[in-house]
């Protein structure tokens, strides 16, 4: 079930209403709770969602069967209500309606309806414990995640800031708009960008609801474009040297859901392919980097970047061999960018991750990842690389085979992520650099370097064993 569905659900007739809730799956922006809940729990759910991107949590349904609240009696119901206020620190920020329904026993009935707005800040629970929601859970956070999570909140909330310029309602794409209203079963525009935070309490436009929906939001925020660039060689070159085709420079802009989609027909234009048969027997080109992977960098780098920093945009490069999409902004707080599987969920734009979301332009926010992992791997090319500049991080696609089995299996566990780092890195690596970059002991490190060596897979330069300034790089081939 996609996020946009619960609303539909909420909203469809009274004796389908039940049912339907019970039927809908779990997920990042949604949450079922039993009528038997205790208030403690609830403030656990309402902080998880506070502390992501918000969410909506439905109390009275329990399993296949819907309680309803009637039963539970006035009291309870405000002692739920209360929950924010008696459990949590501050107080997540919800709204709380009833909903009609019908019962298990076919009784006319209500059940809860808490709609969590993302927290400005790190919402906790009285006694310390802290929670995230992650997919279809709430997380408990250990200390250094909870510290990640509290360098981030800063940064994460310029997407609910209200957009300077004076722009409103009006200044937005209504046709866009409205698309966006349907697919979230929405009974208004305005309702809506309400129930999405992209207005403020006072009724102001924020920033993400104009990078979304407005008719032309790089009036207000320049920067905010997508630059697609094709070279001829695999490397960029410069002055007279330079690669880059004559039609090969294209600057995308407009709403968010609009240069996505843009960008992705020109770089599938002109990602690089290669001739082969298909199951027709016809030769047809084929892209050397997976689609999925690039259109999931894309979808992500648009969504994370730091609409914030001034000055840059989203750049995506593409070479015959290979496709890198860099975007503004760092990983979030303590990530170490050479794990990138081990990076948690969190989105610097929770208002801009859950419209995409509900326009089906990203999968499940938060695997997108291991997504590109994943259909890299199975296409048999070696590992996406990450590098992370000092305002930016860069996602680096290459068409390069992972190691055979035959070759895998003669060197030692581990020597693809050093191949991976040694490809993805900006100069030569020291042996200790190599094993900081990958949490290695140096001996480790030394030990899968040799065996790469001796494969011819990469070479050592260096003057003498105890050479300061040796470094480690990837073999020439030819």
């Amino acid at each position: 079930m996609t996020a946009n569905r619960i609303d539909t659900v909420l909203t469809s007739p009274v004796p389908e209403r039940g049912p339907r809730i019970v039927e809908a799956v779990e997920d990042q922006w949604f949450e079922k709770k039993s009528a038997r809940v205790q208030g403690q729990a609830l403030g656990q759910a309402l902080i998880a969602f506070a502390n992501a991107e918000g969410g909506t949590i439905v109390v009275g349904v329990h399993g296949q069967t819907v309680e309803g609240m009637n039963r539970q009696g006035l009291k309870r119901i405000n002692e739920l209500r209360q929950a924010s206020i008696d459990h949590t620190v501050p107080p997540v920020r919800f709204g709380c309606t009833e909903t009609e329904c019908v019962n298990a026993e076919g009784g006319s009935d209500v059940l809860l309806v808490f709609r969590v707005d993302p927290g400005e800040r790190v919402h906790e629970m009285k006694n310390g414990d802290t929670f995230l929601r992650v997919g279809d859970e709430s997380r408990k956070l250990n200390f250094s995640q909870r510290q990640e999570l509290e360098f981030d909140k800063g940064q994460a909330q310029y997407d609910g800031m209200a957009v300077a310029g004076g722009h409103s309602i009006s200044d937005l794409n209504k046709k866009l708009l409205e698309n966006y209203r349907e697919k979230t079963g929405a009974e208004s525009a305005k309702g809506i960008l309400h129930a999405r935070s992209l207005l403020t309490r006072d009724g102001a436009l924020t920033n993400a609801g104009y990078l979304l929906f407005g008719k032309h939001p790089q009036q207000q925020f320049p920067e905010a474009y997508i630059r697609v660039l094709r070279y001829m060689a695999t490397e960029r070159g410069t002055g007279a040297q330079l690669n880059l085709y004559d039609d090969g420079d294209v600057k995308i802009e407009g709403p968010i859901p609009y240069a996505i989609q843009d960008a992705a027909e020109l770089i599938e234009r002109w990602a690089p392919k290669r001739r082969s048969l298909d199951e027709a027997g016809l030769f047809t080109g084929t892209d050397i980097v997976p689609k999925d992977a690039w259109r999931e960098g894309l979808v992500n780098a648009a969504i994370h970047r730091s609409y914030s920093l001034a000055g840059d945009h989203i750049r995506v490069e593409i070479f015959p061999d290979r496709i890198e999409i860099e975007s503004p902004g760092r990983f979030p707080g303590l990530i170490d960018p050479s794990k990138p599987l081990e990076i948690s969920r969190f989105a610097r734009n929770p208002r801009i991750a859950r419209v995409c979301a509900d326009l089906r332009i990203g999968q499940e926010l938060g695997e997108g990842i291991k997504r590109i992992f994943e259909e890299m791997r199975r296409v048999g090319l070696t590992d996406p690389v990450y590098r992370q500049g000092t305002g930016s991080v860069k996602l680096r696609l290459e068409a390069v085979a992972r190691l055979s089995a035959e070759v895998a299996n003669r060197l030692p566990r581990g020597s693809q992520a050093v191949l991976d780092l040694l490809r993805g890195a900006a100069m030569p690596m020291g042996t200790g650099e190599v094993a900081d970059a990958l949490g290695i002991s140096r001996p480790s490190a030394t030990n899968r370097l040799q065996a790469l060596r001796a494969e011819g897979l990469v070479e050592w330069n260096g003057k003498s064993k105890k050479d300061p300034r040796a470094a480690w790089m990837l073999a020439k081939l030819g």
